[in-house]
């Protein structure tokens, strides 16, 4: 028995030390917030050129798709000349090294399926295909080794090359037949074992299913607990979540995250015919990209794309050394630091923090060169520009608010100075959105409406992929301190979920299963409209252009057919086609406000919005034929405006029924009693989800506190 006592503790011991090992490589990976992103294969060779003329569609490394009559085997003979004598991978360190960088990812293998490492499963190798003989993988792993700089690689999940694979489509998101998921295992397992630490593997396309995803993932970790898994590994399988490429979120992300960017938005691998421009302005773009990146809290993946013959591009390697200049000197508002801490983003340029100082990068110069940092508390030590602490600023506070003049030698046309703004204490800055609760009032509603949302990226696959909210937040101001007995209000939508609701930091997990039914009154009569439904291609899960739509007229945004009145009582399978969505669009008239249950039946994704007010938003993550939503809509007197999208992927039809035929019941949960403060902080999100970039899906919950 004490044998056995000793293994349990011995296992639980060892799971505990590779979850701190795993939590720290995390936070070492978010202090970096730079990288190096190299793109270069068979593909550098024909520099997007194709028997003599330039393909313009589509990315050059992806020209295997593209280019008419390059067939499998004409590519296979493109890689026989592969020979990039002039690569030097000390020299690429060097460059990254100088650039202020601080890890670089290589693509492994690309969708070509062509590998620049030896492996046992394919001859399509640098080592066996080329005349270069040379395991690039390898030797780029040991100049990062001898020189410090953390070494990450790039994994294609699709494979053109492979003939069990799926062939060539237009999404890239196709499925992944099971001997291609185990050829894939099988080379992931030669990435991390045979080329030293890797910092992060960055999977890219491809449609697994779930349990694919949890499974490349589970190998990643078992073979190296401290590398890092992206998020374009699907089904919310990833440590950190990856932007669209070249996508800078104007919102703030609450899990890791990453932006990959290219120098061009035409291409990522080498393309001889590309255009080029100043070195000083291209430098200039990326150095904002970058701070726009790192003052929401992310990482950025700056790519270049190296020529057939190993060498990096003159203007790709200035551009990085004019950004690496910058950061020498202005490197300190970048390493190491958290994200803007103000709620609302500022015209003239970008912030970060880090301890008991706030960097202010300035973009551009802000009228009568007179900045203003809102809702701050806090004793100001002083404020000088980063580097030159001989420059100071001057100061006053305005209310709540610090008023901060420049001084004469800041000027933002030439570069981008950071002003650093010390405090003697810790500061503290107020939310946008305070509720102030005043004497008369008889209760308190807290909800996903009138919330503060954090986010991040979910969904299946790159076609699917949409902003996850996955925590609610409010603060909220009392006229006295109190205790009170909330009641947690949720629907069959939410029963059975389990949440964590902390409440001035005490944090309680709270299963919404018991809670008393009670019927929703009815307060007047609901008029249903006729409903219409509108077909769009391409519009992805999400949609946040949301207004008031006129159903004698086309969509809205783009060129589109009339919307077309069907009977809203029939259960109907809609024909559609991969990626494609149709949008119902349904009007409700009631003599008052009141509340009404309906449920809502769909495919692949779905999203609803009230009046403009989005209710839901989430994909199928399961994957089931079809999905059903509880939705409490909370209708105002007169006219209301209801839009729901179906999103679907790779069906050929997508399931509709809208009703309110179903039980117009609401469950009341009672807490224990909670202490109020005058200045309180709430917040929750989903008890041990199986993603930290999982949805909340709790569209009908809400907090209600009687406070009379």
């Amino acid at each position: 028995m004490k044998r056995i006592v000793l293994i349990v503790l011995t296992l639980c011991y060892s799971l505990s030390s590779l979850g701190q090992q795993a939590s720290k490589a995390l936070q070492t990976w978010k202090n970096d917030k730079y990288s190096m992103f190299i793109h270069w294969g068979v593909y550098s060779v024909l520099g997007g050129v194709w028997e003599g003329k330039p393909v313009s569609r589509g990315y050059s490394e992806q020209i295997r798709a593209h280019a008419p009559g390059l067939y499998s085997d004409t590519y296979e003979a493109v890689a026989r000349t592969f020979d990039p004598k002039l690569w030097n991978p000390d020299s690429v360190v060097a460059l990254a090294k100088a650039a202020g960088m601080r890890s670089i990812v290589l693509t492994s293998k690309h969708h070509d399926g062509f590998c620049l490492f030896k492996s046992a499963f394919t001859t399509f190798n640098i080592v066996d295909a080329t005349p270069f003989k040379r395991d690039v993988v390898k030797e780029l792993s040991e100049a990062c080794q001898r020189e410090g700089m953390k070494f990450g690689l790039y994994y294609s999940i699709i494979d053109w090359h492979f003939p069990a694979a799926y062939p060539i489509s237009s999404s890239n998101s196709d499925p992944i037949p099971a001997a291609h998921h185990e050829y894939n295992k099988n080379q992931v397992r030669e990435l991390l074992t045979n080329y030293g630490p890797i910092s992060e593997l960055w999977f890219d396309m491809g449609s697994q299913m779930p349990a694919q995803s949890q499974e490349l993932a589970d190998l990643v970790h078992e073979l190296q607990p401290d590398c890092m898994v992206s998020g374009r590994i699907g089904n919310e399988a990833g440590d950190f979540c990856v932007m669209g490429d070249n996508e800078y979120p104007n919102y703030k992300i609450a899990t890791p995250w990453q932006t990959p960017a290219s120098m061009y938005d035409e291409t990522w691998g080498y393309r001889s015919w590309q255009e080029y421009g100043s070195a000083e302005d291209k430098a200039r773009e990326k150095l904002v990209s970058l701070l726009k990146v790192v003052s929401r809290g992310g990482n950025y993946l700056l790519n270049i794309g190296p020529r057939g013959d190993g060498s990096v591009v003159d203007f790709e390697r200035d551009v990085l050394v004019k950004m690496g200049e910058w950061l020498r000197q202005n490197g300190e508002a970048v390493y190491g630091t958290q994200a803007d801490p103000f709620p609302n983003p500022f015209k003239w340029g970008e912030v970060t923090t880090k301890g008991r100082k706030l960097y202010l990068s300035l973009l551009e110069m802000p009228a009568g060169r007179t900045l203003t940092l809102p809702g701050i508390s806090g004793n100001l030590q002083i404020i000088h520009v980063l580097g030159k602490p001989q420059q100071t600023a001057s100061y006053k506070r305005v209310g709540n608010d610090i008023q901060i003049i420049l001084p004469a030698e800041i000027k933002t046309v030439t570069g981008i100075p950071v002003l650093v703004v010390e405090f003697s204490d810790e500061y503290k800055v107020a939310p946008a959105n305070i509720i102030r609760v005043n004497m008369n009032q008889k209760n308190l509603v807290l909800s996903h409406g009138n919330a503060q949302h954090e986010y991040s990226i979910g969904g299946v696959d790159y076609n699917s992929y949409y902003r996850t909210t996955v925590k609610d937040s409010w603060r909220f101001e009392l006229p006295r301190a109190m205790g009170v007995h909330p009641l947690i209000v949720f629907s069959d939508e939410e029963k059975g979920k389990s949440i964590d609701l902390d409440i001035n930091g005490t944090r309680r997990s709270i299963i919404l299963d018991d809670g008393e039914p009670y019927q929703m009154a009815k307060t007047g009569k609901v008029t249903w409209g006729p409903t219409y439904i509108n077909q769009a291609k391409g519009t992805g899960i999400g949609w946040n252009s949301v207004f008031t739509i006129d159903p004698s007229k086309g969509w809205p945004l783009r060129e589109s057919p009339i919307w077309k009145e069907i009977n809203r009582t029939e259960v109907r399978q809609l024909p559609a086609e991969p990626s494609q969505s149709w949008f119902v669009l349904q009007e409700l008239t009631t003599d008052r406000a009141q509340n009404l249950m309906v449920e809502i039946m769909s495919g692949d994704g779905i999203g609803v919005w009230l009046n403009g007010e989005q209710l839901t938003l989430h994909s199928n993550r399961e994957k089931t034929e079809s999905n059903r939503d509880l939705i409490l809509l909370k209708l105002k007197t007169g006219s209301n405006q209801l839009l729901v999208k179906l999103y679907n992927r790779y069906h050929n039809q997508v399931p509709l029924s809208l009703t309110d035929q179903v039980p117009q019941v609401m469950y009341r949960k009672r807490l224990d009693r909670i202490p109020l403060e005058l200045s309180n902080d709430m917040s929750w999100q989903l008890h041990d989800p199986s993603s930290p970039h999982q949805d909340l899906e709790l569209p009908n919950l809400f907090l209600e506190w009687k406070l009379k």
